[in-house]
């Protein structure tokens, strides 16, 4: 889930490219790196963290150059420490050379051991550093080309930025997994995970990058590359149920006009007769529930008061406090909820846990029914192409029926969307554009989801009762 921000052609880079990622921490709040370019040599900042904290303006002056790739993190192949933050820089004959990179590698394991029996040494625990070492043993001519061969050996989701001393490459996977826009700040081009990054530099948006293309851009200008075999489309559609930021245009729509769109097919799928409020999980619940309540005809309210001020870590008293991780990020409204019957609606339920202590804490605050509607069909499979979803067997839905989680959950009841319903909410109908691999089991690459038994021999997550 990583987001990427790239620019060619503009004297603060640098400060651009920290600005970008500022509009990006959404995606990734671990580490975050900036390497910028003077035409000469790369010069790298990453650290722990978040941008604001990290690029301090003397940091800021330490990174000239027109030219600059940024990251933030968001782990899923590398666990999360310094040497596993990106942009990835090498010396290599060829050069300098930096990547950063959103997705996932599902071959990554195989290719390293291989390269690793042939004498490769690895700096980090990061899929990605696989491409470098099969750039950096190209026998092609160009960087461009040598990339091209790079990534025809490997399998899964990539939207990569490349920096080299007087050249930027940009390349998204043959399925599309993962955004990548271009856009133009005067005479600069810029390359990023999401339009917001575009909106907050005032940089106009050109196109998305088309899926398997790739973007050139060096002295001789921008040129454009389609050099891999088409495939059908594979789009995230997590990324308009949750990922992406509300104010992104993704795929070509609008995020927040999906998930408004997919809250009114959520209350024509599962509406709640009788219901007083209509409320959301802050903050990704929100426009759904908005969908949700023009819908049904049910007001919207706010009944939850989500904290800005969480950090990282904290020190949990001694002293039990009941749901102290969820009341720390949430508190409930009581004027609002006392005596009601209350619809919340969410985005997804993956473990169940939370969405037990969110119920039990409306209940506390004087709710006297709960309905739980998600804008997202039953999470039951493991994501391979760039999120941190755990494994089959703790996915509450992969082995409990939907009245199970609900008593689990201590919701009155409990619905979600169709995957059908969710199709037609972002502009799929005939749902052959999107990956629904973590709804459906239906991978995309790889020996994934039911063809594979071995999971689904493990026993599921046991529920403790209410």
């Amino acid at each position: 889930m990583c987001g990427i921000f790239g620019i060619v052609g503009h004297p603060e880079a640098s400060n651009l490219a920290y600005l970008g990622l500022h509009a990006l921490q959404h995606r990734g709040q671990e580490s975050a790196g900036i390497v910028a370019s003077d035409g000469e040599r790369l010069r790298a900042h990453l650290s722990m963290g978040h941008v604001a904290d990290i690029f301090t303006v003397p940091v800021i002056e330490s990174l000239p150059g027109g030219a600059a790739i940024g990251h933030v993190r968001y782990s899923t192949a590398g666990g999360s420490r310094l040497k596993n933050a990106q942009p990835l820089s090498v010396e290599y004959v060829g050069g300098q050379m930096s990547v950063a990179h959103n997705g996932n590698f599902v071959n990554a394991d195989e290719l390293r051991k291989s390269l690793e029996a042939d004498g490769a040494i690895f700096q980090s625990d990061a899929d990605t550093e696989v491409v470098i070492h099969l750039i950096a043993r190209s026998k092609k001519a160009t960087f461009e080309d040598k990339v091209v061969e790079a990534l025809s050996r490997v399998k899964g989701a990539y939207s990569l930025l490349f920096l080299a001393e007087k050249k930027l490459v940009a390349v998204r996977d043959p399925f599309g997994f993962r955004p990548l826009v271009l856009g133009r700040l005067k005479n600069s081009w810029v390359l990023t995970s999401e339009t917001t990054a575009l909106d907050l530099i005032e940089a106009e948006f050109i196109r998305e990058l088309e899926a398997g293309e790739m973007v050139v851009i060096d002295e001789e200008g921008l040129r454009t590359s389609n050099p891999f075999p088409p495939t059908r489309l594979g789009r995230c559609i997590f990324e308009h149920v949750y990922f992406a930021k509300p104010d992104s245009v993704l795929f070509g729509a609008s995020v927040y006009e999906t998930r408004k769109e997919m809250g009114r097919q959520l209350a024509r799928e599962q509406p709640v007769p009788g219901a007083d409020l209509v409320i959301a999980v802050p903050d990704s619940g929100v426009p759904a529930a908005i969908g949700y309540s023009q819908a049904s005809g049910i007001p919207y309210d706010v009944g939850l008061i989500r904290s800005h001020y969480v950090g990282r870590t904290f020190i949990e008293p001694q002293q039990s406090i009941r749901h102290f991780g969820v009341k720390l990020k949430l508190s409930a409204v009581r004027q609002v909820l006392k005596g009601k019957r209350v619809v919340v609606v969410d985005d997804s339920i993956v473990r169940g846990t939370t969405s037990r202590k969110i119920v039990k804490m409306l209940k506390a605050a004087g709710a006297t029914e709960v309905h739980l509607r998600i804008s997202s069909p039953p999470t039951q499979w493991p994501c391979y192409y760039g999120i941190d979803t755990p494994s089959r067997q703790e996915l509450i839905a992969s082995s409990h029926s939907v009245e199970e989680i609900a008593r689990y959950v201590t919701a009155d009841s409990l619905g979600y969307i169709s995957l059908e319903g969710l199709g037609t909410a972002v502009g799929d109908r005939e749902r052959n554009t999107f990956c629904t691999a973590c709804f459906s089991g239906k991978y995309l690459t790889g020996n994934f989801g039911p063809a594979s038994s071995d999971e689904e021999k493990k026993p599921g997550p046991k529920l403790v009762s209410a």
